[in-house]
């Protein structure tokens, strides 16, 4: 009786000590798309990374990516992130499964309006979409972040350590660096002269299959983004840098 009160004991300890994966739908991917509104952010670059994701969601080739899954249903969140101390979940875990649930999603993300604060937090953001995707209701074949923005990190945790975490969980980090010469606020250097992509590769993404797409502007943010969608959706393989390319119809 001794022996069964202390096996009892001892896993109710190990479960307290690694809790479970909470299992719920089975969807091919949970993706949290983490975006950069940091005070290097305008009201410009809000606008066309805040279009780019919305023309996406809404594109037929992300959405044949998504049908032609496994399960053909994906789970998708939106962050918008700054600073170490904000991080703001703008939509909540959603099922998507067809065009309706896509465009519902899209209507949704347009009418909610832009969050922005000073500094950026890279390593706060990536924990911020872990503990997202450790209490996500549906399980993804595959967990995925998908982390885009125009500058390293300068505040809180090193995203290094947050990426490394992530990926020790089985959850993939992928990057969307834009590269652009815009002033930035005090003057600082530009993101291209930072040499933004490289970091990207190093210090933030990570995991099978991990890549980066590099916006070389703003204005290409629109393709690059479209562009990394439909291959997270799809599990392509490839490169870690996967070159910018028109995408048709």
């Amino acid at each position: 009786m001794r022996l069964s009160f202390l096996g009892f004991c001892l896993a109710i300890a190990l479960a307290i000590a690694s809790p479970a994966r909470a299992t719920g739908m089975p969807v091919d991917v949970a993706l949290v798309l983490a975006v950069d509104v940091s005070g290097s952010v305008d009201d410009y670059e809000a606008y066309q990374q805040r279009q780019g994701y919305l023309e996406a969601i809404r594109h037929p080739a992300v959405m044949r990516a998504i049908l032609d899954g496994q399960h053909g249903r994906i789970a998708l969140s939106y962050v918008e992130w700054a600073g170490a101390d904000y991080q703001w979940t703008v939509i909540d875990w959603t099922l998507i499964d067809g065009p309706e649930a896509a465009q519902k999603f899209a209507a949704i993300l347009e009418a909610r309006p832009n969050n922005r604060s000073m500094w950026t937090g890279i390593g706060a953001a990536i924990d911020h979409c872990v503990a997202m995707l450790e209490r996500s209701p549906y399980d993804g074949v595959r967990r995925v972040i998908d982390i885009s923005g125009d500058g390293p990190s300068n505040r809180g945790r090193p995203a290094e350590f947050a990426r490394d975490d992530a990926v020790a969980k089985g959850i993939i980090v992928n990057g969307l660096p834009i590269l652009n010469d815009r002033p930035q606020p005090f003057g600082s250097p530009t993101p291209r002269e930072l040499n933004l992509d490289r970091y990207y590769e190093e210090s933030v993404i990570g995991g099978p299959g991990a890549f980066i797409v590099v916006a070389e502007s703003f204005d290409d943010f629109r393709i690059a983004v479209l562009q990394k969608l439909i291959r997270e959706i799809a599990a392509l393989p490839g490169p870690v840098r996967v070159e910018l390319a028109t995408l048709g119809d």
